[in-house]
Parts: C-alpha cells; sequence; structure tokens
C-alpha cells in the first residue's frame, strides 16, 4: 500500500470515518456466573420437595355458643423425607394443630397425620397419603463436613411466600439452641441465610443441593431476620427420624428416676446436681440403691440423692443428665455419683429399655 494512502487510512480511523466492528453483546439468557447457575440449580431440584405446612385449631365462635369453627393459627415450612409421605417439619410449627394440612409444589393439599414429634430436638414428622409420583424426597447431605463459610442455600416459605430461597454462608457450627421445652439442642449450625417467620422447618441445603439441616430459630430483636439463624443438623435429624416413625418418639434409655427437682429450685437452694424425687420400684435407680426424698418423723422432707457425675461426665441440670443417657442404649452400664447428705455415693447402673417402665414408688 502506498504511504500516502497508509497515512489517509489511520487519519480516516482517528476521525470515526472507518467503523469498527465491536464485540457481539453478551445474551442475558444464556449467561450466567457458576454461582447463579449453582443456586438455579439447587433451587430446580430442591424446590419440589418443600412443602407449605398449615397449622389449624378448633375455637368456640363465642363463649356463650356451643358452636366451634377452624381457625388458622400458624403456618411454617417442611419438607418431603421419603416416598412413603413422610413429610419432616419443626414440631413448634405443629404445636397445637387440630388439623394439619401440606401444599406441595403443585399446589395440591393434603390432610397430614402426625407420626411422631421429638420436642428435645424440634423435629416433628407428618405422614399424607399423596401419590408418589408428587413426592421428590432431599438427598441427605453430612453436616459433620460443613466449615465456617462454605454456601448454604434456605428455602421455605417465610410470611406465606411460598418457596423462597435466600442464600449464605455457614456463619458457625456447634452452637447450642434451646428447643420449645427447654433442652439444648446442641451442634446447631449458624448461617446469615435470611431466615424469616414461616421458614421454620424448612430444610438448609448444601452446595450440592443435599439436605445438611433443618431451619428452626432466628435471633432477632424485631422477629425478622437479622442475619443469625439456626438450623439443626441433618445428622441430628437422620437419628431422631427413624425413631419417630418406628415408636413415635425418641427411644433414650432409662435409669428409673420418677420425678426430679427442677434445675431452677435446685438453684434457688444452692444445690448443683439433679435432685432425685422419687425412684421406680424394681427399675435400674433402685436396684443400685439410688434413693429419692424421704420424709421423716417430724413431716419434714429430707433430701436423698443428687447426682452430680456420669462416667465422670459433670451433671449440673436435668439437661445435662438426659443428654449423657441419648449416647447409651438399654443393657449399657454407668457409673453414677450422688451427692447423699453432703456425703459422696458411687452406684453402678445397668440402664433399661424405656418402653420397660414400671410404675412408680412415691417415698414417703
Amino acid at each position: 500500500m502506498p504511504r500516502t494512502s497508509l497515512v489517509t487510512g489511520l487519519f480516516a480511523l482517528m476521525l470515526g470515518l472507518v467503523p469498527v466492528v465491536a464485540s457481539a453483546a453478551p445474551d442475558y439468557l444464556s449467561f450466567k456466573t457458576e454461582d447463579e447457575a449453582n443456586n438455579i440449580e439447587i433451587f430446580k431440584n430442591a424446590s419440589p420437595s418443600v412443602v407449605f405446612v398449615t397449622n389449624s385449631a378448633m375455637h368456640r365462635t363465642s363463649i356463650f355458643s356451643r358452636n366451634v369453627q377452624e381457625v388458622p393459627q400458624g403456618s411454617g415450612s417442611g419438607f418431603v423425607w421419603d416416598k412413603t409421605g413422610l413429610i419432616v417439619t419443626n414440631a413448634h410449627v405443629i404445636e397445637g394443630a387440630s388439623r394439619l394440612t401440606i401444599t406441595l409444589r403443585d399446589h395440591s393439599t393434603w390432610d397430614a397425620d402426625v407420626v411422631g414429634v421429638n420436642e428435645d430436638k424440634d423435629i416433628a414428622v407428618l405422614r399424607i397419603k399423596a401419590p408418589s409420583d408428587k413426592l421428590v424426597p432431599l438427598p441427605l447431605g453430612d453436616s459433620s463436613l460443613l466449615e465456617v463459610g462454605r454456601k448454604v442455600v434456605a428455602i421455605g416459605n417465610p410470611f406465606g411466600l411460598d418457596t423462597t430461597m435466600t442464600v449464605g454462608v455457614v456463619s458457625a457450627l456447634g452452637r447450642d439452641i434451646n428447643s420449645t421445652n427447654e433442652r439444648v439442642i446442641h451442634d446447631v449450625i449458624q448461617t446469615d441465610a435470611s431466615i424469616n417467620p414461616g421458614n421454620s422447618g424448612g430444610p438448609l441445603l448444601n452446595s450440592l443441593g443435599q439436605l445438611v439441616g433443618v431451619t428452626a430459630q432466628i435471633i432477632s430483636p424485631s422477629g425478622a431476620s437479622a442475619g443469625i439463624g439456626f438450623s439443626i443438623p441433618v445428622n441430628t435429624v437422620k437419628k431422631v427420624v427413624p425413631q419417630l416413625v418406628q415408636y413415635g418418639h425418641v427411644v433414650r434409655p432409662v435409669m428409673g428416676i420418677g420425678d426430679m427437682a427442677s434445675d431452677t429450685w435446685a438453684r434457688q437452694n444452692g444445690i448443683s446436681g439433679v435432685v432425685v424425687i422419687d425412684v421406680a420400684a424394681g427399675m435400674p435407680a433402685d436396684k443400685a440403691g439410688i434413693i429419692g426424698a424421704q420424709q421423716n418423723r417430724r413431716g419434714e422432707i429430707v433430701l436423698g440423692d443428687v447426682i452430680t457425675e456420669i462416667d465422670g461426665n459433670p451433671v449440673k441440670t436435668t439437661d445435662d443428665l438426659l443428654t449423657i443417657l441419648e449416647q447409651h442404649k438399654g443393657g449399657d452400664t454407668i457409673k453414677v455419683v450422688t451427692d447423699r447428705n453432703g456425703k459422696r455415693m458411687e452406684f453402678k447402673v445397668t440402664l433399661a429399655d424405656q418402653e420397660n417402665r414400671p410404675r412408680i414408688i412415691r417415698s414417703r
């Protein structure tokens, strides 16, 4: 090319007289970041498993009438556990219900029966008679593999808005929260994924779309999400659900202790440990020699044994005692240390199965 033509071409390009071929604009419908694609996949796969739980109660129309009507008293979330129609949710979601209904993703509604409830872990199992082709169980993950910083996704029905997804991270692990009956739920997952009223009982999922937790509680001054939510780990749920299905409750071995003084009463009276009020005749505690409170000749109540230690683990509250027992099964022998009127006592107690409970004998 002659020098003059080259110079003329460059000059024209500088003036914008020669069109420049621009790169093609991205197509938004086909463009997704890696994280967006993962979120979309999780939601598409998991949302058919998430259900709407409606809790209704029967109330009189007035104090002067015998007529009653069904009144919705709450709602929450849940998810399909298996193809037989088992639904998992929180125990507090179904509390006080006269009738429970489950609404699936296709908006079909089914009456639900209560299979079992464990308030200690805030888990309930329901059953609906829906066709198996309408039921999409969630794949189960392993909550022990979670790490702080890993992504988690919550799907539920906050404020009655069905099938809402929020995304966050695992903020902390190993938290303790109180259940509705004041038992401590251990090893709880803390997340900043937004959890609001109505989310309770819904699934917490990892980046593979596997169930790693059941959303349960939030900490918030306003009652709405403040970025601190708690989920019961799926490894706990995997232990509880089969027992609720088989027995209707969680099976825990027993010592055969009847009533125990409340932790509040013990604390107010300067007692550290579990105060035994009475024992069941013929049960392990009775056979080992543990005694409850007794009445002396003057009619005064005299304390018997106060359990302070089991297998070297300190026992300060009823929850401590029950947590230790949950780690055992019927037939196991445990070493129980008590305080009896200032004297240290030691007992070998062979635990019994929960179903094997004779009547309680009140101390006199």
